[in-house]
C-alpha cells in the first residue's frame, strides 16, 4: 500500500487573526483578507471578506467560489440577483461581470491564486 505525504504543513486559519483591507464604500464598507500567500499556494487564492452594505463592481479574472458564514451576501450577475445565506455557496466563472453586495462574512477561493501576476497587476 502506498503512503501519501503532503508537500508542506497544514494551515489552520481564523478570520479574527487576519488583517482586513478596505475594498469598497462608502456607502457601507467592503473588506478583504487574504488567508494564504502565493508562496504557500500559487494555485488557489483563499481568504475572508466582510461586506457591510457596500456595492462593488468587478469583472472576474479568475474562477471564484464564495461560501457564506454569517449574514446575507448578495451578488448580481448576468441580469440575475443572488441572495446567499449561511451554509450556501456560489461558483462564479472567470469573465463574469458582477456586483458584490449585502451584509455578510464570507470565505472565498479563487483559481488561479496568482491571477494578479498572470494579468500584470502586481
Amino acid at each position: 500500500m502506498k503512503t501519501l505525504t503532503g508537500k508542506g504543513p497544514v494551515h489552520r486559519i481564523d478570520h479574527r487573526d487576519l488583517d482586513f483591507i478596505h475594498r469598497g464604500g462608502p456607502p457601507g464598507a467592503a473588506m478583504v483578507a487574504r488567508a494564504l500567500s502565493n508562496e504557500v499556494s500559487p494555485n488557489l487564492g483563499v481568504g475572508f471578506a466582510r461586506w457591510e452594505g457596500a456595492e462593488v463592481s468587478w469583472t472576474l479574472l479568475y474562477d471564484e467560489v464564495i461560501f457564506v458564514i454569517e449574514g446575507c451576501f448578495e451578488l448580481t450577475a448576468n441580469g440575475e440577483h443572488h441572495r446567499v445565506e449561511p451554509g450556501q455557496m456560489l461558483w462564479i466563472p472567470e469573465g463574469t461581470e458582477l456586483i458584490y453586495g449585502g451584509h455578510a462574512l464570507f470565505g472565498y477561493v479563487v483559481y488561479p491564486g496568482d491571477w494578479k501576476q498572470r494579468h500584470g497587476l502586481n
